[in-house]
């Protein structure tokens, strides 16, 4: 059984099944992913929409390669994707106390913004990022600038980086590690505790199993159309700067699956998202 099957999540959409106790499929770090695309130049290619700027990756864990990539090493501002690094920093430094989960957990499931600059002082802020892009092999990542040290979504990173993000978690993090954020992206609620519909891209474009980690940014504080549904609710270097991002990012299947986007100036959260679902959806097809 494959881990995949055996229950893990993929960058900005992950699909899983239950995750056990089989481990990771070993793949080999010595070969860059993108070293080994297939030919897929008889499918149709995905269209991006005009004045979108777009980076995405399919990669094929079957197979243990990337099966479709454009715009791979782009960079972009993380939004919320960069969640996963502030967890997988903590957890190797800290033995996490039920009050740090009661916070990690809505971070990584619901989005927390709140819980996610908890974790980012208390990490170092940008020392996080230093110390995870050697860590997962990381070669587009960068902490935010410098005269915006506190602002984690402003970190830059590409598609190719964030598909070694999720290859790391299912790969090489301790399995209690893996366990915990793959378990909260298995689970990712359809709202965010901002009150953002969390449900575009990967969600609404692919079928279940999935784990997901989505990023928004430039919407506004407050959503135009609040999502209604459910919301997570506790038991007691060229960032594209004006103009908002939409990534959505994750394991579905066999296959990890990255699409990050960069909308003009001025566009609505609805408009991104159909925009950015409808590729993900022709980025699947796609890689076949």
């Amino acid at each position: 059984m494959s881990a995949l099957r055996a229950g893990m999540v993929v960058a900005g959409v992950l699909v899983l099944g239950g995750c056990g106790g089989g481990g990771a499929v070993p793949v080999e770090r010595a070969e860059s992913p993108e070293a080994r695309v297939s030919e897929t130049e008889a499918r149709p290619r995905p269209k991006v929409p005009e004045g979108v700027r777009a980076g995405y990756v399919v990669y094929d864990w079957k197979a243990r390669k990337v099966v479709l990539q454009e715009g791979a090493r782009r960079t972009f501002r993380s939004a919320s994707v960069v969640k996963i690094l502030i967890a997988l920093d903590f957890l190797r430094r800290e033995k996490a106390s039920e009050g740090d989960l009661a916070s990690l957990r809505p971070m990584l499931r619901s989005s927390d913004d709140k819980a996610a600059t908890a974790f980012w002082n208390r990490g170092g802020k940008g020392a996080i990022i230093e110390r995870m892009v050697p860590r997962a092999g990381l070669r587009d990542t960068r902490p935010p600038p410098a005269d915006k040290p506190g602002f984690w979504g402003y970190v830059a990173l590409s598609a190719m980086d964030v598909a070694r993000t999720y290859r790391y978690v299912l790969e090489e993090a301790p399995e209690e590690h893996r366990e915990l954020i793959m378990g909260e992206l298995r689970q990712a609620t359809p709202c965010g505790t901002d009150r953002y519909d969390q449900y575009f891209g990967i969600p609404r474009a692919l079928p279940r199993p999935w784990a997901v980690k989505q990023g928004w940014s430039g919407f506004g504080d407050v959503p135009a159309v609040p999502c209604e549904g459910e919301a997570y609710r506790p038991a007691a270097a060229d960032l594209g700067l004006g103009r908002p991002v939409l990534h959505t990012t994750g394991v579905v299947g066999d296959r990890v699956v990255v699409v990050l986007t960069l909308h003009p100036a001025g566009s609505s959260f609805g408009t991104a998202a159909r925009r950015l679902t409808a590729l993900t959806k022709q980025v699947y097809q796609a890689a076949g």
